[in-house]
């Protein structure tokens, strides 16, 4: 893990002028610019209050904010997953001239996620002003769920990374696979009590997205804390799955450029 540590701080200033390269060209032809940050989390937000408030007339309170805090934890892992599997193919005009720690990729595109959930989270605040949301100063379990939630994001990614190079068709197997855990995870709708017992408290506990997403939830709207106990768990977890993703790339990376 030490040379992990040593690249981390040796590439962090890389990761970080790459991610605002990548934001500047995402918006660079649009004429609305970086509104479109802000638009489509917002807009990806009514479709689901629409759907879920709506067609199947929801009783949850303080809906528009409990189906916002579903999409901006969900976009965030999302993307992620989704990009790592072809993130060294789609890079391979770096990868096959210089030298980069391929999970420094990794690092750089949650920068890019970090920044626009970021933006998200902007908004939920203000939703949770104009709906009149009682936060509370547990609010402050906020930060180790986000370190937990990318910690974990993180893990899997590298991991896929990895197998992405050598096996084609994962990158259609990790988008079927995102389709189910989406319905899995109450993106849009409770978990606790929408599933019955005692399937929804095994989906909340082995489904990290649930988890993060119920344990925000908790927070902002119920006022309460989350589980410590299954939070450690999800932190422990995270941090053996970066010690094997960043373990594997360091044993094959030297042959990726010969695969791609």
């Amino acid at each position: 893990m030490k040379r992990f540590i040593d690249n981390l701080k040796k590439y962090f200033k890389y990761a970080v002028y790459s991610a605002r390269a990548d934001l500047k060209a995402e918006v660079a032809g649009s004429y609305l610019n970086w509104l479109w940050w802000i638009l489509d989390p917002f807009f990806f937000m009514l479709i689901y209050i629409f759907i879920a408030g709506v067609v199947f007339r929801s009783s949850e309170p303080y809906f528009p904010v409990f189906v916002f805090v579903g999409v901006t934890v969900w976009d965030y892992f999302s993307k992620n997953i989704n990009t790592s599997v072809k993130l060294v193919n789609n890079n391979r005009g770096i990868v096959t001239k210089i030298y980069i720690p391929k999970y420094i990729l990794v690092l750089q595109k949650s920068f890019v996620n970090l920044f626009k959930m970021g933006i998200s989270w902007i908004l939920l605040v203000i939703l949770a002003i104009v709906f009149k949301v009682p936060l509370t100063l547990n609010i402050l379990y906020c930060i180790p769920i986000f370190v937990v939630l990318y910690i974990v994001t993180f893990g899997i990614c590298t991991i896929l990374l990895h197998f992405g190079i050598f096996v084609e068709d994962l990158a259609n197997v990790t988008a079927l696979a995102l389709k189910l855990i989406f319905y899995a995870s109450g993106v849009f709708y409770n978990l606790a009590t929408r599933i019955p017992k005692p399937y929804n408290r095994i989906l909340l506990k082995l489904n990290p997205a649930a988890f993060i997403i119920d344990s925000f939830r908790n927070i902002l709207i119920r006022g309460t804390h989350p589980s410590f106990l299954v939070l450690g768990g999800w932190f422990m977890i995270g941090i053996f799955l970066v010690i094997i993703g960043v373990s594997i790339i360091h044993k094959y990376e030297n042959s990726y450029a010969k695969v791609i």
